[in-house]
């Protein structure tokens, strides 16, 4: 019988819960739980194991390297522009993520922020708070009416198409764009999505939401070019990636006031996973029009039982010798270490891995 040697990052800054503790007693798993973050601390957890779980933990090429026995990494999450994939993939090492564990939750959270900002909700709550009723007041006569305004989406993916659905509900017309607009897109037509070019997007809508992934060509996507496309008094709303956007531009238009306000959960220049010590320094602090969350657009019950269900489940088939879902692996092109069986349906109706 082999023993296998799995760890659990991130067990600190986001605990294993009792769904995913039930998890690993079905499947006969017992992960080390970690909390490491130099590259140094994290080989020291991980240069003998054969599978690891991340969170929001870093895995940059000088960790990834030193991984002599894993199979596999499996990002409990979506997003991995945190791992060095390519070298993974030269190391026969499968990447797997729960691409849209959250999607509905993203969406709600899109809305949330898009209905704040357009009735001023922060604004009026704070003058609420200091006593200036009227003055609250007074900020409700310059709202707009939500139906017949733009909403356009920089990205088209599942998240984005939840949001359509959603806004279609407040009367609101969405464009959209995305890299292939070339690709018919049947779910565009169902929904009365415009798809048209990044410009256009930017020129027209009078709320501009990014679905976009983090990549190489999208670093920086909305940069002081971008914005500076954007229609006067726009919002601006981000649940994807911080570093899709020039956070010193958007202060910059913001402040200038060529936008009315923005929406941000995710960020460049706030790490909003580091221990906590106090209010950080950042000007979008200072920012009245300006709401802010730390990177909570996932969060459900329902949505973390998901992500933890298809992240143990990843980490189960390697093991077992299965290659997971196609649609959870990042690095489809790898080439394993060890060979894989093509996927079963049925690895998961009794299977557990062998401790």
């Amino acid at each position: 019988m082999h023993t296998w040697r799995v760890v659990r990052l991130n067990a600190a800054l986001f605990p294993i819960d009792a769904y995913e503790a039930g998890l690993y007693r079905q499947y006969d798993l017992r992960p080390v739980e970690a909390e490491a973050a130099t590259p140094a601390d994290l080989l020291a957890q991980l240069a003998e194991c054969d599978a690891l779980f991340a969170v929001s933990v870093a895995l940059p090429a000088a960790v990834v390297a030193g991984l002599q026995n894993c199979r596999v990494i499996s990002r409990l999450g979506a997003g991995t522009d945190k791992i060095a994939v390519d070298l993974a993939t030269e190391r026969g090492i499968l990447v797997t993520n729960v691409p849209d564990f959250c999607a509905d939750e993203q969406a709600d959270h899109t809305l949330a922020l898009l209905l704040a900002l357009a009735r001023r909700m922060p604004q009026m709550s704070a003058a609420m708070a200091a006593g200036t009723y009227n003055a609250a007041r007074a900020m409700s006569r310059t709202n707009q009416r939500l139906s017949g305004q733009t909403l356009g989406l920089v990205g088209f993916g599942h998240s984005a198409r939840l949001v359509a659905k959603r806004a279609a509900g407040f009367g609101l017309r969405v464009i959209a764009t995305r890299r292939n607009r070339a690709r018919p897109d049947p779910a565009a037509e169902a929904l009365g999505v415009v798809m048209t070019d990044l410009d256009t997007v930017l020129r027209e809508s009078d709320y501009v939401s990014l679905h976009a992934p983090l990549l190489p060509d999208t670093y920086h996507l909305i940069d002081a070019a971008a914005l500076g496309k954007m229609k006067p008094g726009a919002y601006f709303i981000n649940t994807a990636r911080g570093a899709l956007v020039d956070e010193g531009a958007l202060v910059a238009a913001l402040r200038a006031g060529r936008l009315a306000g923005a929406g941000l959960d995710t960020f460049e220049s706030i790490d909003v996973f580091a221990p906590e010590t106090g209010p950080a320094q950042n000007p979008l602090f200072e920012l009245d029009n300006v709401i802010l969350t730390p990177h909570v657009a996932a969060g459900s019950v329902q949505a973390m039982q998901a992500v933890s269900r298809g992240g143990v489940e990843n980490v189960v088939a390697v093991l077992s010798g299965y290659w997971p879902q196609p649609g959870q692996i990042v690095n489809a092109e790898v080439t394993p270490r060890w060979p894989l069986h093509a996927n079963d349906p049925a690895l998961f109706a009794a299977r557990k891995v062998a401790a």
